[in-house]
């Protein structure tokens, strides 16, 4: 067993620095709130909640298809309009908005100068010819003759008199343009099939053709006129990109939004007709409706029957609550409700999300249905978290309420519903208690199996093709959907047992480890409490058998009932081997000792993060009874006239609030009573059982727990049983046995055992120190008395 470490020196630390930390953290954010009240606390929490879930809910689907639907597909079920509907067409408005972007006329500037400009250039080209000597004497022939420069020029203008453009403008000619004027700003809408219109090449092309047939000129001086004239030529139209763009988009914006207005129950497309344009506008405005125009009406009606949901949900609670034993208090089991309740909301929201995710990217069935895909989804992951830890019934609710959720959030919203309800009742009677990790692998597999049922009869009711590729992708929706519901549940329980201090049978069983530092130091420095309170947990144990208690509970907590006992072991006589330190005392010390063993066990189990459960039974086991014996040995000693002051000499309670805590009592000084009987044969046993029954009963002990009688005589009869087997008469075996060489020893009764394995004994019943309050008080007797 590992040593804890030391705290100061002086005892071991019980506490880890995480739990610390955790402690610390808790009371630091309590007392930021505690200036609210429980009330106050408690309102705003509820209304955080129902403000959270109505969020995660309105984002939910409206009556168009989930499906993305092009134009040309079968549409898979009916599409009602829910209800009066007049919503932009941005589908529409966009394809007329681009019409009237198309048919706006392109803008061109015409310049009819540049054709002049272009004949005044030759002009002064032919002029500069004079000076230019070689090429002066090629056209010397024509001496500069006026006519053939006027025959020429005329030329140059009619060829530049057409509308001419650039070549990289070509691709915004269009059969029919707007034409600027450049010289009055006229504006006119011309077609340029009907006009002359020429790229540049195209018309210096033409004015080589017509210099070629010149007659009476040499082929080297129509080359040398070409040189002149065909850079003298130029576009006299162009496109103007920015009046054009401008033009556009004040066409574009000049068209009217366009709308689809539908009326209420007006059914847009049946199953099995064929997507239209006209259907893929009606579907988005059914879709913008949900989103846009109707939502604060949703959020309110959402956030109302969420509202009743939960008030209902906490009012079964408190009814819960008063009429079984939870092991939260109503205010903690209704806050891990609503918080599993809200984790499995994200879970269903998310689960939908990817459903329709995955069957948008898929186009061939059933890959596209994001029915099926919701199948994985896991739906019990609330309610088997709630069974596993609290109670069945509630977890019942949680199921409902994950049902409605599921209706809300899911595009089948019925079916989805009863697929929620039946996996989730599946979750709550399918497995037994939680005494084990793998009854979380074993509800998944139950879960599974149970959803590949209810998948195929989804299947079936809502008319999807029910072939093999969907049936087999069905089964293995529904498979991953009990996988990831183990993984979720047993991602949370450990976090949930942490934060709520839940005690289950499975933590039970972690509590049992003697590696403990509590249990070990407890075996170490007082090894006859330690041996006491094993005996104590298997008496109590099995009467809580006996009528149908916590069996484990009760074990497991008598182990832990007296680990006040660690501050001062040899106070008490299960650990004593020879004298006894009380008759050193006084009898209000020895008092004082005994009974301060309960507030420092109680310490320690905080300091240790004991459950609450598990702490509860150190204080509960010893009730409110008083240390009689030492009551007593106090006023015969007190001085005449003067009075014991009782209050020191009784525990601090609690009495017993539960079965378990009584059996406890019960248990624990049936115990000590029977290992002080030296002759503990069963008759023995019951006399002295049945004495401290009648005495805790008398002394008012069980009167705040809920036992009756019929249960306290099972419990009674339980605890002789175990304690007749415990301590049964030993047998001889012949031949390891050897007769006594002292013929005058008398031998001892077949029933009795020896001393040193049973420490003090009395011969008869009648001689236990049985207190009026039913227990034994050996360290009130003196070492003589005892002998």
């Amino acid at each position: 067993m590992s040593t804890p470490n030391s705290r100061h020196g002086r005892r071991p630390r019980f506490s880890t620095p995480f739990s610390d930390a955790r402690k610390s953290l808790a009371r630091t954010v309590g007392r930021r709130f505690e200036w609210l009240g429980a009330k106050g606390r408690f309102a705003i929490g509820f209304i955080t909640l129902t403000l959270l879930t109505t969020l995660l809910l309105s984002q939910s689907h409206t009556q168009a298809p989930v499906e993305v639907y092009q134009e040309g597909d079968v549409v898979r079920a009916d599409v009602i309009a829910p209800a009066d509907i007049s919503v932009e067409d941005a589908r529409e408005t966009e394809r007329r908005r681009a019409s009237a972007m198309s048919s706006t006329l392109p803008v061109w500037i015409y310049d009819p100068a540049r054709a002049e400009s272009a004949a005044q250039n030759f002009r002064a080209a032919w002029l500069a010819l004079r000076e230019r000597n070689a090429e002066a004497r090629t056209v010397a022939a024509q001496h500069f003759d006026p006519a053939a420069l006027e025959q020429l020029t005329r030329m140059l203008r009619e060829t530049g008199g057409d509308y001419v453009y650039e070549e990289r403008d070509a691709a915004q000619l269009k059969p029919e343009i707007r034409l600027i004027d450049a010289r009055s700003g006229t504006r006119s809408d011309i077609s340029t099939t009907q006009n002359r219109f020429l790229s540049l090449s195209a018309a210096r092309e033409g004015l080589r053709g017509r210099v070629s047939q010149l007659q009476g000129w040499t082929e080297a001086e129509r080359e040398t006129l070409l040189s002149v004239m065909l850079p003298s030529l130029a576009a006299t139209v162009s496109y103007d990109a920015t009046t054009s763009a401008t033009a556009r988009e004040a066409a574009a914006k000049a068209v009217a939004p366009a709308f689809v207005s539908l009326k209420r129950n007006q059914i847009v497309a049946r199953e099995g007709d064929t997507v239209t344009a006209q259907m893929l506008s009606q579907f988005a405005a059914i879709r913008s409706y949900g989103h846009t125009e109707r939502r604060p009406h949703r959020f309110i009606g959402l956030l109302l029957i969420v509202t009743a949901l939960y008030f209902a949900a906490w009012r079964f609670t408190e009814y819960r609550s008063t009429i079984t034993t939870l092991p939260l208090s109503k205010g903690r089991a209704f806050t891990l409700l609503a918080t599993t309740l809200l984790i499995q909301l994200v879970l269903l929201r998310i689960g939908f999300v990817v459903a329709g995710s995955i069957s948008d990217q898929s186009t061939y069935p059933p890959m596209n249905d994001p029915i099926v895909w919701g199948f994985a989804i896991p739906f019990a992951s609330g309610a088997l978290l709630l069974t596993l830890l609290v109670d069945t019934q509630l977890a019942l609710i949680a199921g409902v309420l994950t049902a409605l959720f599921a209706g809300l959030l899911a595009p089948n919203g019925m079916l989805a519903s009863c697929y929620a309800m039946v996996s989730s009742s599946a979750a709550i009677y399918g497995i037994g208690r939680y005494r084990e990790r793998q009854s979380v692998t074993l509800a998944g597999m139950i879960i599974g199996g149970v959803n590949i049922v209810l998948a195929l009869a989804v299947l079936l009711a809502a008319q999807q093709p029910f072939t093999l590729n969907a049936a087999l992708l069905a089964t293995a929706c529904a498979v991953t959907g009990g996988l990831l519901t183990t993984i979720f549940t047993a991602g949370k329980l450990p976090v949930y047992e942490s934060l709520f201090g839940i005690l289950t049978d499975v933590k039970l069983l972690e509590l049992s480890n003697a590696d403990l530092p509590v249990l070990g130091q407890l075996a170490l420095r007082a090894p006859g409490t330690n041996q006491h309170s094993h005996g104590v947990g298997q008496l109590a144990e099995e009467a809580c058998r006996a009528i149908g208690a916590n069996a484990l509970l009760a074990r497991i907590g008598a182990l832990y009932h007296d680990i006040g006992k660690l501050a001062a072991p040899d106070m008490f006589v299960e650990n004593q081997t020879g004298t006894n330190p009380h008759d050193r005392l006084r009898p209000t010390q020895s008092a004082r000792i005994i009974t301060s063993h309960v507030t420092y066990g109680l310490k320690l189990a905080k300091e240790a993060g004991l459950p609450k459960q598990i702490s509860d039974f150190i204080p509960q086991h010893h009730g409110t009874r008083t240390l009689h014996f030492f009551l007593r040995k106090a006023q015969a000693e007190a001085p005449e006239g003067s009075t014991v002051d009782e209050a020191e000499f009784r525990y601090p309670g609690p009495k017993p609030q539960f079965k378990e805590a009584a059996i406890m009592m019960l248990a624990d000084s049936c115990e000590a009573a029977a290992r002080s009987l030296a002759r503990p044969d069963p008759e023995n046993i019951r006399t002295i059982v049945s004495r401290i029954f009648d005495a805790i009963v008398s002394d008012g002990q069980l009167d705040e727990c809920d036992l009756s009688l019929r249960e306290l005589t099972k419990i009674r009869e339980s605890i002789i049983t175990s304690l007749t087997a415990i301590y049964h008469a030993r047998i001889d075996y012949p031949g390891f046995n050897p007769p006594s060489l002292d013929p005058a020893q008398t031998p001892l009764p077949a029933a009795e055992l020896d001393t040193e394995e049973r420490g003090l004994h009395y011969r008869r019943p009648s001689e236990v120190p049985i207190s009026k309050g039913g227990e034994v008080e050996d360290e009130a007797l003196t070492s003589k008395a005892r002998d």
